[in-house]
């Protein structure tokens, strides 16, 4: 049901996807979802602040899906799980920030409220007098009387994220501006010496004064027992990280203030180092998400059932929902020499704590799973990878990605997020290669590649994108 600015409706389902979308094109900025889990008007703390950064609340009842492409449009989605909220939190408040941008460039920008089991349309709300907000908070999930409602609310924000989160007690990390080297001090000339003519002669010694008469000294104090010196402050360390002296509790450490960056990759800036984003260790997860529209649909059409098994890689059968299916695949080469492929034919699904520490994490067939299909990179053995090609093949249901919107996002469990889309697919190519990982020794350098392949004839996707980069491995027939 569509609702008016401060109208509100009951929220019967124990659990709900939010959806926040907007019509896409160029010009538009990117749009991000977020939430706020409130006690009394405020967070508890930073771990109430649900977003593109800290995907998953401690208490895992809210968690940020992240984008789809849908057509034309997009779609960012949080789910909650009224149900699983803490009984402290009496509202969560979801927001929207617009990057690069106001969102009165932003058309079409609307929220929706679904039934997570049913995925019936529970409350929806478009936003229409948008002008110069960087932020708005679209509605909240507030409780009543023991259940839960929704409220449309629509109040925005000239100050982006940064100043709707802080509104609500988050504490947002300043930017921090390059400091420009300090100048050199200018030479100072050196005087040339003065000519030996002009130099002044010696003064005559003057006669020593007469011997002064004996003082009378008064006995001297008991001396305090000498005092250890105190050490030094290192240099460039602050003063709350000094231990303490013996004996005294150390103070806790100010928790880190939330990173509100991200990183999206384009043509004209496709590259980002991970290592210069804080992205050195921890769990990396690789997310594809996509939308067919009616590629498959139309070929099952006009084709018939038969032809399109016929087509599909290695004779793989259609999927029942005659939809497309992807693979999110990945080749590895390692420091020592190791190579190889993560991808689900034949279950090479990788592991995380052993060589190559990538793992698949299942194969979504349908492109109905919200999350999509995620892979995960273990950046604790980075320092053994030499690179990694993240590439997309079409397994079954259409002969390319014709018709294909997707979107990837690589998500480091320490740093900022970095995603990017495909461009429509204009060549009859069923291989994408998508961002190419190196390792360069001092940094880690994610590249986006976005490049449709074209397999010669007999020669199965993999082996094309080995070739077109270069890998060398020997490939064998394999299937799910």
């Amino acid at each position: 049901m569509s609702m008016q600015k401060g109208g509100n409706v009951p929220v019967p389902a124990p659990a709900v996807r939010v959806e926040l979308g907007w019509q896409a094109g160029p010009g538009t900025p990117d749009v991000d979802a977020s939430a706020l889990l409130l006690m009394s008007g405020k967070v508890r703390d930073d771990g109430d602040f649900v977003f593109y950064n800290q995907a998953v609340h401690a208490s895992g009842a809210v968690r940020h899906e992240g984008k789809r492409p849908a057509g034309g449009a997009l779609t960012d989605s949080l789910t909650v799980a009224l149900a699983s909220v803490e009984p402290a939190v009496d509202k969560v408040v979801l927001a929207a920030s617009a990057d690069g941008g106001t969102f009165g460039s932003v058309p079409g920008l609307y929220i929706r409220v679904l039934d997570t089991a049913s995925g019936a349309e529970i409350a929806r709300f478009d936003s229409q007098d948008a002008t110069t907000e960087s932020a708005f908070v679209l509605g909240e999930l507030y409780r009543r009387q023991g259940g839960w409602k929704f409220r449309a609310v629509g109040q925005g924000y000239d100050t982006g994220l940064a100043g709707l989160a802080t509104d609500f007690g988050i504490s947002v990390e300043e930017p921090q501006a390059p400091q420009p080297p300090p100048p050199a001090p200018a030479a100072l000339p050196t005087p040339p010496p003065p000519p030996a003519a002009a130099m002044p002669a010696a003064p005559p010694a003057m006669p020593a004064p007469p011997p002064a008469a004996p003082l009378a000294m008064a006995p001297a104090p008991p001396m305090a027992p000498p005092t250890a010196p105190a050490p030094p402050l290192p240099t460039g360390q602050p003063a709350a990280s000094i231990p303490p002296p013996p004996g005294q509790p150390a103070p806790a450490p100010a928790p880190p203030a939330v990173r509100l960056t991200k990183v999206t990759l384009t043509k004209e800036a496709p590259a980002v180092s991970l290592t210069k984003q804080g992205g050195t260790s921890g769990a990396m997860r690789v997310n594809l998400n996509w939308t067919s529209g009616t590629a498959g649909k139309r070929l099952t059409k006009k084709l018939g059932r038969k032809a399109m098994q016929a087509m599909g890689a290695r004779g793989a059968l259609l999927p029942p929902s005659g939809e497309l299916d992807l693979d999110l695949c990945a080749l590895y080469e390692l420091t020592d020499g190791a190579a190889g492929v993560v991808h689900p034919l034949g279950n090479n699904f990788g592991a995380l704590h052993a060589p190559p520490y990538i793992q698949l994490d299942g194969d979504d067939r349908t492109g109905a799973v919200t999350a999509g299909e995620n892979m995960t990179i273990n950046l604790d053995h980075q320092a053994r990878i030499k690179r990694i090609l993240i590439f997309v093949t079409v397994y079954a249901g259409a002969r390319s990605f014709e018709g294909l919107h997707a979107t990837v996002t690589l998500q480091p469990q320490y740093g900022a997020p970095v995603d990017f889309s495909l461009d429509a697919c204009t060549v009859p190519s069923n291989v994408c290669a998508l961002a190419l990982i190196t390792n360069t020794g001092s940094e880690l350098v994610v590249q986006r590649e976005a490049r449709y392949l074209v397999p010669e004839p007999g020669v199965s996707p993999q082996r094309t994108v080995d070739y077109a980069y270069g890998w060398g491995l020997d490939w064998s027939p394999a299937s799910k």
